[in-house]
C-alpha cells in the first residue's frame, strides 16, 4: 500500500503511543493533529484507522501497516548509522527521507544486509520480518547485539555503537574491540562479560551498544 510521507509518519507515531506505550490509542492532540488533517482523512480512506472521541485507534489492516512502517522507519535508522556512518540529529534527518524509500522487498534486502538488528540506534525494538524469523530458524542471526547472546555463549565483537565517547572509552579500555572474543557470563542482574582473562560487568544499555558475531 502507497502511502503519503505524512501518512506514514502518523502510523508511526499511532504505533508508538498504542502499541509501544500500551495505550491502546493516540489523541489527535498529542499528535499535534487536527481532526481534518489530510493524512489523518487519507488513513481513514484506505481502512487503517478509526477516530473516535479525538482518540486515534488502529484497525487490523492498519496495525500490520503500522508495524511494517515503523520497521522501515527504524531500518533506515540503523543503516544511516551502521553503513553510511551518518550519526546524530543528521542521521535522524536523513532516515526519515530514506525510510519512505523502503518499499516491500527493499526493507527485507536492508535488513538481511544489517545481519537482522532487533533495535534502532536509540535502542528501540525493530519489529521482526519473516527474513528475521528465517534466519533465527535457520541459527545464521549475523551480528547481534550483545543483550541477544545466552549465558556462556561467545562470539567476536564486531563493532560498538555509540556516539557517548566516554562510554567508548570505558568500554575499549575493558578489551572491547573489533575482533576480540567475547564470553557472556551472566545476563542479571547485570551483563557480565569475559573478554580475555577478564570479566567485567555492565548495564543492558551499555550491553545493548556492544556488537558481536556469532
Amino acid at each position: 500500500m502507497k502511502l503519503t510521507d505524512h501518512a506514514e509518519e502518523i502510523l508511526e507515531s499511532l504505533w508508538i503511543e498504542a502499541v509501544e506505550e500500551g495505550h491502546g490509542h493516540a489523541l489527535l492532540s498529542t499528535l499535534k493533529l487536527e481532526p481534518q488533517d489530510d493524512g489523518v482523512a487519507e488513513l481513514l480512506t484506505n481502512g487503517l484507522i478509526e477516530v473516535k472521541d479525538a482518540r486515534l485507534f488502529f484497525t487490523r489492516t492498519g496495525r500490520e501497516e503500522g508495524r511494517t512502517t515503523i520497521r522501515r522507519h527504524r531500518l533506515a535508522e540503523r543503516l544511516m548509522m551502521d553503513i553510511f556512518g551518518i550519526h546524530g540529529q543528521s542521521g535522524d534527518d536523513k532516515a526519515c527521507q530514506f525510510e519512505h524509500l523502503l518499499n516491500e522487498g527493499v526493507d527485507t534486502k536492508v535488513c538481511t544486509m544489517l545481519n537482522h538488528p532487533t533495535t534502532c540506534p536509540h535502542g528501540k525494538p525493530i519489529p521482526p520480518g519473516a527474513c528475521c524469523e528465517e534466519a533465527r530458524k535457520a541459527g545464521d542471526l549475523g551480528v547481534v547485539p550483545l543483550t541477544e547472546l545466552k549465558c556462556a555463549e561467545e562470539g567476536d565483537i564486531a563493532y560498538i555503537q555509540t556516539d557517548d565517547s566516554k562510554k567508548m572509552q570505558k568500554l575499549m579500555a575493558m578489551g572491547v574491540l573489533p575482533g576480540n572474543r567475547i564470553v557472556l557470563v551472566q545476563s542479571f542482574p547485570s551483563y557480565v562479560f569475559r573478554v580475555g582473562y577478564s570479566e567485567f560487568a555492565i548495564d543492558s544499555a551499555m550491553a545493548r551498544e556492544i556488537f558481536v558475531r556469532k
